[in-house]
C-alpha cells in the first residue's frame, strides 16, 4: 500500500534518512519528488530499506545523483509481493509519469497490425492502429506502415481479398480496378463463390501465421492437378500466387531467419552521450520491419543499464515474443524473464548469442543502431549550429531550447482551428504538437486576432497553472504586427510577457517566400536576407505549422460533412441507419417523417420511432 511521509523542515540526506528509519525490507517501488511536487526519479527495490539507505552516503554518488539527492523533498513508497511485481510496476510508472532523472523511452507509438474482420459475410483485410475493438484476427505487430503496406501488398497479389469498406462493398454493381488489375476477387458482385472466398481467407491466414512453406506446397499441388486438367488460366493464377508467397519467403535474402519463427532483437550502440536502440520485429517466420528509439538518459548509464530498461518499458503496452535477442548482458535478465513472463502468460526467453544465425541478425541490428546514431548526431550537431545563429540574428537572451510555432486555419470562420508545433535542437517533436478548436462564440467569424488571442490565453493559462510544463523559449507567430499585438496583450494580462520571446512572421509581397517581414516587441520591423540558413530554417517553421493546422482543419470539416443527425441517436447503430436511409433517400426526409412512417421502416421498434420522432421535433 502507498505510504507517503512528507517533513517540510528536511530535505535531500536527511529527509531520506527519516524515511529509512521507518521502511520495511520488503520489495517495492519508491518515488522521489522536488519542493513543486514534481517527481525526479522511480525505483524499484528486492529490499525497498537497504536501497533507500544507499543514498544516504552522499558522497558515494555521481553528480548527477547528489544533485537529486539534494533536490528530494518527499518520496512516497509502495510495498509489493515480489520483486518481480515492482519491476512492472517500476515500469509502468516510468511509461506513465516520465521522472527527470530515470532511463526513458522515447517515441513509443503503438505499432500498426493487419486485421482480417471477419463479422462480415466477405472478411475484409486492412491496416489497423489502436485498441482492438473489431471482431477478427490481429497480426502483428509491424515496425511501420510501409512494412504493413509491403506485406499488403504480397497479400493481395496471392490472395485477392477485399479491402475496401462495407459501404462501398454494399453498392457495388460491377467489379471495381483491383479485380482488373488482380488486386482483388470480387466477393461484392459475385464474381467469386463465398466458400472459395472463404478458402482465400484461410491460405491467408496461413501465410501470416508462418505457415508459408506448407501453403505453398498446397498451391503447386493445386497447380500441377488444373494444368493436367488443362484449365490453365487457374493453373496460371496459383502460379501468380506461388510467386508473390515465393517473393516473401525466400531464405536466400538474408532477410527472413531459418532458425527460429518469432522473435524481437534489440541492439544498443552508445557514442557522443546518445544511445540507439534498433528494434528488429520477426513473426511468422518473416522480417516485419525494424525501427530505431534514442532513450533518454544520463552520462553515467552503462549500455547494458539502458536496454535493461528500454525492454521493461517496451513491452508495457506490446505483445511479447516467446524469444528475446540482445547484444548485452542485462543486469535484470533473470528479473525481466519472470516479469515479461507473466504479462505474457507464457515462458519468455532472453538471449544473448554467440555463433550462428541469430548471431548474424543480432550484428545486422547494430550496425543499424551505429548508422542510425551516426546520422542523429550528424543531424544534431547541424541543427544546434543553425539554432546558434538563430541566436544572433534574433538577439536572444538564452539558446532557444523549445521553439513553438503557431498559426490558425478555417474557412470563413467555419470548423476553425489553432494549432502549434514544437521544434528544437532535435528537431521537430511532433509527440508534443497541440490543436484548440476555437470555442468563443462571441467571436466574429474569420476573426484572426480573436482566434489567435484564445489559443494563447488558453495554452498559457494552463502553462501558468502547472509550472512543471515546458514553457517556450522561443514563439514563432504566422502573422503581423496585428497578431504580434494581441498575443503580447494576452501574455501581459497572465504576467508573463517577459518570461518569452515573440516573433511574428509576415508574408512577403504577393506572398513571395524569401522576403518575409519579422515583427517583435522592442525592436523596428526587420527582413533577413535571401537564401540564408536562418531564413530557410524559419522558413520550414512556419510551414510545418500552417501544415499542420490546415490538415487538422481539413480532417474536421470532412468528419462534418460526413456526419449524420442519426450519428446522435442512442440505438440507431449502422444497419438501421441505413435502414432509414434506404426508405426515406436523406436524412432531411427522416427529420420530417412523421412517427407514423418511421414505424414502417424495418428494424425500427415502436419505442425507437418514437426516440427518433422526440429527437427531431423536440
Amino acid at each position: 500500500m502507498p505510504n507517503s511521509v512528507t517533513d517540510t523542515e528536511l530535505n535531500g540526506t536527511e529527509l531520506i534518512k527519516d524515511f529509512v528509519s521507518r521502511l520495511q525490507k520488503k520489495p517495492g517501488v519508491y518515488r522521489m519528488f522536488d519542493e513543486y511536487g514534481n517527481l525526479l526519479y522511480v525505483g524499484k527495490a528486492k529490499n525497498l530499506k537497504n536501497r533507500v539507505s544507499a543514498y544516504t552516503s552522499y558522497n558515494r554518488h555521481p553528480v548527477r545523483i547528489q544533485r537529486m539527492i539534494r533536490a528530494t523533498h518527499d518520496m512516497e513508497f509502495v510495498i509489493c509481493g515480489s520483486e518481480t511485481e515492482a519491476l512492472l510496476l517500476e515500469a509502468s510508472l516510468i511509461k506513465k509519469l516520465k521522472p527527470r532523472y530515470n532511463i526513458l523511452l522515447r517515441d513509443d507509438k503503438s505499432f500498426p497490425y493487419i486485421l482480417v474482420r471477419k463479422d462480415h459475410s466477405a472478411a475484409q483485410i486492412k491496416k489497423h492502429r489502436g485498441a482492438k475493438k473489431n471482431k477478427g484476427d490481429y497480426y502483428g505487430p509491424f515496425a511501420s506502415v510501409s512494412a504493413v503496406n509491403r506485406t499488403l501488398d504480397t497479400i493481395q497479389r496471392a490472395f485477392r481479398l477485399r479491402n475496401c469498406s462495407d459501404s462501398t462493398y454494399e453498392s457495388r454493381t460491377r467489379p471495381c480496378l483491383l479485380y482488373q488489375i488482380k488486386r482483388c476477387s470480387a466477393p461484392c458482385t459475385g464474381e467469386i463463390d463465398p466458400e472459395d472466398y472463404s478458402q482465400l481467407i484461410k491460405d491467408a491466414d496461413d501465410f501470416l501465421s508462418g505457415r508459408s512453406v506448407e501453403l505453398k506446397k498446397k498451391l503447386q499441388k493445386k497447380m500441377s492437378e488444373a494444368s493436367y486438367a488443362q484449365n490453365y488460366e487457374k493453373a496460371a493464377e496459383y502460379r501468380d500466387r506461388i510467386h508473390a508467397i515465393t517473393q516473401v519467403i525466400g531464405k536466400d535474402n538474408g532477410i527472413n531467419p531459418m532458425t527460429f519463427s518469432e522473435a524481437d532483437i534489440f541492439a544498443i550502440h552508445t557514442d557522443s552521450n546518445q544511445s540507439c536502440v534498433q528494434v528488429f520485429f520477426f513473426r511468422a517466420g518473416q522480417n516485419w520491419g525494424n525501427k530505431s528509439y534514442f532513450p533518454r538518459h544520463t552520462l553515467d548509464d552503462e549500455s547494458e543499464e539502458v536496454l535493461d530498461a528500454f525492454i521493461a518499458q517496451f513491452y508495457m503496452n506490446k505483445p511479447i515474443p516467446k524469444n528475446i535477442y540482445v547484444n548485452k548482458e542485462l543486469p535484470n535478465k533473470f528479473l525481466l524473464q519472470s516479469g515479461l513472463g507473466e504479462r505474457a502468460g507464457s515462458k519468455v526467453s532472453i538471449h544473448l548469442p554467440q555463433r550462428g544465425e541469430k548471431k548474424l541478425m543480432v550484428d545486422k541490428a547494430l550496425s543499424n543502431a551505429q548508422q542510425a546514431l551516426a546520422r542523429k548526431v550528424s543531424e544534431s550537431a547541424s541543427q544546434k549550429a543553425l539554432l546558434l545563429e538563430l541566436r544572433n540574428t534574433l538577439k536572444l537572451e538564452r539558446f532557444p531550447e523549445r521553439i513553438e510555432v503557431y498559426d490558425n486555419s478555417h474557412i470563413q470562420g467555419t470548423n476553425a482551428i489553432g494549432a502549434f508545433i514544437v521544434s528544437g535542437q532535435s528537431g521537430f517533436d511532433k509527440k508534443e504538437y497541440r490543436t484548440f478548436n476555437i470555442k468563443d462564440g462571441n467571436m466574429s467569424p474569420g476573426d484572426d486576432y480573436a482566434m489567435m488571442g484564445e489559443v494563447f490565453r488558453r495554452r498559457f493559462t494552463r502553462l501558468v497553472n502547472k509550472p512543471q510544463l515546458n514553457w517556450p523559449d522561443l514563439i514563432l507567430i504566422d502573422g503581423g504586427k496585428g497578431q504580434l499585438s494581441v498575443v503580447s496583450n494576452v501574455l501581459k494580462d497572465l504576467g508573463v510577457l517577459d518570461r518569452i520571446t515573440l516573433v511574428a512572421i509576415a508574408k512577403g509581397p504577393d506572398r513571395n517566400a524569401g522576403r518575409e517581414t519579422f515583427f517583435m516587441n522592442g525592436r523596428d520591423p526587420f527582413t533577413l536576407p535571401p537564401k540564408t540558413p536562418v531564413l530557410y530554417y524559419l522558413q520550414r517553421l512556419r510551414d510545418e505549422a500552417h501544415r499542420f493546422a490546415i490538415g487538422t482543419h481539413r480532417s474536421r470539416r470532412k468528419k462534418q460533412m460526413t456526419s449524420s443527425p442519426l450519428d446522435n441517436i442512442d440505438g440507431v447503430g449502422a444497419m438501421r441507419k441505413k435502414a432509414l436511409l434506404s426508405h426515406f433517400g436523406s436524412a432531411r426526409a427522416i427529420k420530417s417523417a412523421a412517427f407514423d412512417e418511421l414505424v414502417q421502416v424495418e428494424g425500427i421498434s415502436i419505442k425507437l420511432a418514437q426516440e427518433i420522432f422526440d429527437y427531431f421535433n423536440d
